[in-house]
């Protein structure tokens, strides 16, 4: 294959896709030439040091969470025969279609003082004191429920390559049955589980709706507060630089964890047999996973949607969901077809620039849509600053275009790895074979590559359409005038504490989601 340069025009486009990433970063990091003493020292006397503990707190709890339901899940559905295994290996990703202000507002509502579970214990035992619905632990459990199958999906596809020998080697070598799960099988997943981990870990750092239905306050929400609290979009700026910063350390974490891991797949896929107690555990511990974190949510905004009798479902209603479809289907087309683009360029035109252009401009969805939304704001304000002193006078924040900019940055990540995958199958030999009978480029690219490509393309279109719809951070902060979503109108419920108004919509975006979901599981 001819190597051309990166300075190629499809090169260069590259490059400045690259530098479209690059931009909000590095306007966050210059918001720092501007001084902020009195709100520094105001943040420093009253929360910043419970931002940074809150966060790290966040970031660890999560961690383990995910780690021991993934793992263990995977391992389970991997390695062990047991009842419902064959429906279970694949409800288990149900709850990636649930957004976790979702699970917050129902958990709160379930664990409240006066809900029903309280409520019930206080029945069975009357001296009984309450708990706190609000404890930082709920919003640990909450946003490792919702994130679980990120570490699950990848690390069962690790277990099921290792294959039954491998086990079966380490018992001959004198290992227990524990010990060959820690010291064989876990390190030879070890990549699969941090890239699962990093995923989680961004969503985390990401997550706006769910902390503030718990009122657990963390950059993000201090990003929120001081925009349009304090109006002070520099403030905001410098809080979303140190956010940044979170991600970059989790992001060199991970990536350290896996420079040195080195494995090899030995095939076979046969499953262990289990005692039957222990199998109907399995099945129960499964099951209880699956009903917290995706049954049980969605048979309480049933019940509320059904109580309401449908009082949400207006014409306001009707509308926000054709906004939310509409800007779904305008940002995930768009960033389908950058995707597409770059996979191409990064295929037919590779060079050691490009490689590095394309891992740039993929970098976004490890940036918070919180961070995102306030470097694209100081950017497009002094974009229009700019042409205001050349008597331009073009609105650009608070404009579709500032928030599509936002959406394709975060999103183009979720697209891309589809899109490669689905480009990697179309062989050369094929291609070589249809030029040899005669066929032009363009007969090439429909009769070949658009053929084999489809079902990765579609799942990248579903993905990232998805991924937009449930966008919250980035839509509250950018969404035009007028352009309220579902995810938006869900949060302005439940800051009020109308859960039951909030079903509907949140019932609707559950929906939704398991489009692409469904679709994922029968890939895998």
């Amino acid at each position: 294959m001819r190597r051309r340069g990166a300075w190629s025009w499809p090169g260069a486009s590259v490059v400045a896709l690259a530098l479209l990433v690059l931009v909000p970063i590095l306007v966050l990091v210059s918001a720092w030439h501007q001084q902020q003493w009195e709100t520094w020292q105001h943040l420093l006397d009253t929360v910043l040091w419970r931002l940074v503990g809150n966060t790290l707190f966040l970031m660890v709890g999560v961690t383990i969470g995910v780690l021991l339901l993934g793992v263990s899940l995977a391992w389970c559905m991997a390695t062990l025969e047991f009842p419902g295994r064959r429906w279970l290996q694949w409800a288990l990703l149900l709850p990636m279609a649930m957004p976790a202000y979702v699970l917050a507002f129902v958990m709160v509502d379930l664990l409240d003082y006066a809900g029903p579970i309280q409520t019930q214990l206080r029945q069975w035992w009357p001296t009984l004191e309450g708990f706190s619905a609000r404890h930082p632990l709920w919003v640990v459990v909450t946003l490792s429920l919702v994130l679980y199958p990120y570490v699950y999906m990848l690390a069962r596809l690790a277990f099921q390559a290792q294959g039954r020998a491998v086990l079966e080697q380490a018992r001959i070598l004198g290992q227990t049955p524990l010990s060959a799960f820690f010291n064989v099988a876990i390190p030879m997943a070890r990549p699969g589980i941090a890239a699962g981990l990093a995923l989680a870990l961004m969503e985390t750092l990401a997550d706006f709706g769910a902390v503030s239905v718990f009122n657990f306050d963390t950059f993000t929400t201090a990003i929120y507060k001081s925009w349009y609290g304090l109006f002070n979009l520099q403030a905001a700026a410098q809080l979303a630089s140190l956010l940044l910063l979170f991600v970059v350390v989790a992001l060199w974490l991970e990536r350290r964890g896996r420079s040195r891991a080195r494995y090899s797949e030995i095939g076979g896929r046969r499953s262990l047999r289990t005692r039957p107690r222990l199998a109907w555990g399995v099945s129960l511990f499964a099951f209880a996973v699956l009903f917290l974190a995706f049954l049980l949510p969605v048979a309480r905004l049933l019940y509320w949607v059904i109580s309401t009798g449908l009082v949400e479902v207006d014409g306001r209603f009707i509308s926000l969901i054709w906004r939310t479809f509409l800007l779904g289907a305008m940002a995930s087309v768009l960033v389908l077809v950058l995707a597409s683009w770059l996979a191409w360029v990064k295929r037919h035109q590779p060079s050691s620039m490009v490689d590095a252009a394309v891992r740039l401009a993929t970098l976004g969805y490890a940036l918070p849509g919180s961070v995102l939304a306030v470097g694209i704001m100081v950017s497009f304000s002094g974009v229009e600053g700019w042409l205001d002193t050349w008597g331009l006078a073009i609105p650009l924040v608070g404009s579709l275009a500032a928030l599509l900019l936002a959406y394709v940055v975060r999103f183009l990540a979720v697209a891309f790895g589809p899109v490669e995958n689905a480009l990697q199958q179309v062989r050369p030999r094929l291609v070589e074979a249809a030029r040899t009978l005669g066929a032009s480029s363009s007969e090439v690219g429909w009769r070949v590559y658009l053929p084999m490509m489809i079902p990765g393309l579609f799942t990248a279109l579903l993905l990232a359409g998805i991924d937009v719809m449930k966008e919250m951070p980035a839509t509250l902060l950018l969404r035009p005038f007028g352009w309220d979503t579902l995810a938006v109108r869900i949060y302005e419920l439940t800051a009020e504490g109308e859960w039951q108004r909030a079903a509907a919509p949140s019932l609707t975006l559950v929906l939704l989601g398991l489009v692409p979901v469904i679709v994922l599981s029968r890939k895998r």
